[in-house]
């Protein structure tokens, strides 16, 4: 049996493009959110639209080519038609769509926040439970590790994060987790309860001990 807990990551901004603008110095564009659509009697092109974080220059990347226009719902073509932002930042996401343009993705540029209940060694000493999991909400991929969700969900240093996979008590599908490894939505991440209170505990033992020779 075991305790589940959410972490939950929330992209702030779309990644920007690793591409060199033609008009002028400038090697990085942004997402507009916007779609160019051109109908040419049964088939339809579809780009996402990229504009020059300086100069504003456009380049347009490729969703889809030369397609049956019934081939896509009457859903999904309102959407590209009213420029849906959720449905913009699904495909700016996309890496599959930057290995079919050629065009590479600056991860590191996507800002993002965590959502999660801070976990308070009090709570897991009243738990019964051997295994405590949490679960990642994690909708749009941008390479992030899960070592820097579980050190920043956990409220750990960088040491006491590297004790704690050492000790192959943290597991993802059965198997110690490795620490590159990165994050997919809906991944869910097992953590003995004593090994992670033995962690929370390092160094607390020590402050006590010398609070009580000080007296």
């Amino acid at each position: 049996m075991s305790t589940q807990y959410i972490w939950e990551v929330k992209a702030k901004n779309t990644p920007l493009l690793k591409k060199k603008c033609n008009h002028c110095n400038s090697e990085r564009f942004h997402c507009s959110d916007k779609f160019r659509l051109n109908a040419q009697k049964k088939n339809i092109d579809i780009w996402l639209i990229y504009r020059c974080v300086k100069c504003n220059n456009t380049y347009n990347m490729t969703v889809f080519s030369r397609i049956r226009t019934e081939s896509i719902s009457k859903e999904i073509f309102n959407k590209f038609s009213e420029n849906n932002t959720e449905i913009a930042w699904e495909y700016a996401f996309s890496q599959e769509l930057k290995r079919k343009n050629s065009v590479e993705a600056d991860w590191e540029s996507v800002e993002y926040e965590m959502v999660y209940d801070k976990l308070l060694v009090e709570n897991l000493m009243s738990m019964d439970d051997e295994m405590i999991s949490f679960q990642m909400q994690y909708p749009f991929d941008f390479n992030l590790r899960i070592s820097t969700v579980i050190r920043t969900c956990l409220g750990i240093s960088s040491s006491k994060l590297n004790l704690l996979l050492d000790s192959d008590k943290v597991y993802f599908n059965g198997k110690p987790l490795q620490k590159k490894y990165k994050c997919k939505n809906g991944d869910t991440i097992k953590i003995n309860r004593q090994e992670l209170i033995n962690i929370y505990l390092i160094g607390k033992e020590e402050l006590f001990l010398n609070a009580v020779e000080d007296k």
